[in-house]
């Protein structure tokens, strides 16, 4: 069977290495991983998650009256964190899942897609794809990137025309140099096709699957010192939550075309 994600990972290794605004990407701690999502429904073909922001400042939920504008409660004051993902002695920054088999069967979802890449084989759009997210990792600092306005703020949004441009760009730099086919062939079938070349299609994915490491929430302890005003304090209900991963937390899956099972209790490295 063919590990998806592990194709992934080597051809965005192969991408970094060939295209020059996103060499100062390091691929040892960038984790690709596999999530469930139909050809048929609607959704994300793929998703970069940061896992390396600081945790945020503390601060607390709290509740007004409607009519005197007063705090009548609050929760205690927390924080939110990121969860530890390691790979072996190497920190995991950030992740990115590919959804499956949707991304297989991706089509032109646009005229303007389409007009972008004139005159291209349709798997092109998978390619764009995994430039796309590649770009979303700020080699600066952490964090998804950030879109520049004219004035030289930081936009609170990640998309944009002129990001979209520079993918565009990317992809056609790296279709330039010439990459081995043997790196993009995988990209050229959808997913009944890999299905019958192969005899299935798995991928890495976390043992807690659907669920994969995400923010958290943390109750300060101690809390700080009350406020000023005097309210209700209502203590935070939290689910139990996995803070920390490692190669250890990782598994094969197989994805079939309306569900998934597991195959083995862990995935190799490089599967991610």
């Amino acid at each position: 069977m063919i590990n998806y994600t592990e194709r992934l990972w080597q051809l965005m290794s192969d991408i970094v290495g060939r295209v020059p605004t996103l060499s100062r990407l390091d691929m040892s701690r960038v984790l690709v991983f596999g999530r469930a999502g139909r050809a048929d429904t609607e959704g994300p073909y793929a998703t970069c998650h940061c896992v390396c922001l600081p945790a945020s400042e503390p601060g607390y939920y709290y509740w007004r009256d409607r009519e005197t504008g007063e705090l009548t409660r609050r929760s205690e004051w927390f924080v939110t964190k990121s969860p530890v993902v390691r790979i072996g002695a190497v920190p995991i920054d950030f992740m990115v899942s590919f959804t499956l088999p949707r991304f297989c069967d991706q089509r032109w979802v646009s005229a303007r897609k389409r007009a972008d890449y004139d005159g291209q084989p349709e798997w092109i759009v998978k390619l764009d794809t995994v430039v796309h997210e590649l770009y979303h990792i700020d080699p600066e600092r952490p964090g998804i990137r950030r879109i520049e306005r004219a004035d030289g703020t930081s936009s609170a949004n990640c998309h944009g025309r002129t990001f979209f441009d520079d993918v565009v760009t990317m992809v056609n730099e790296y279709l330039a140099t010439n990459p081995d086919p043997k790196l993009l062939e995988f990209l050229q079938h959808d997913f009944a096709g890999l299905t019958a070349r192969h005899g299935g299609v798995v991928g890495t994915v976390f043992r807690t699957f659907p669920s994969y490491p995400q923010r958290y929430i943390e109750v300060l302890t101690p809390q700080p010192d009350a406020p000023t005003h005097e309210c209700r304090v209502d203590s935070l209900k939290l689910p139990r939550t996995v803070t920390r991963f490692t190669e250890d937390d990782l598994m094969t899956r197989e994805f079939l075309a309306e569900s998934s099972r597991p195959l083995v209790r862990k995935g190799k490295f490089r599967a991610a």
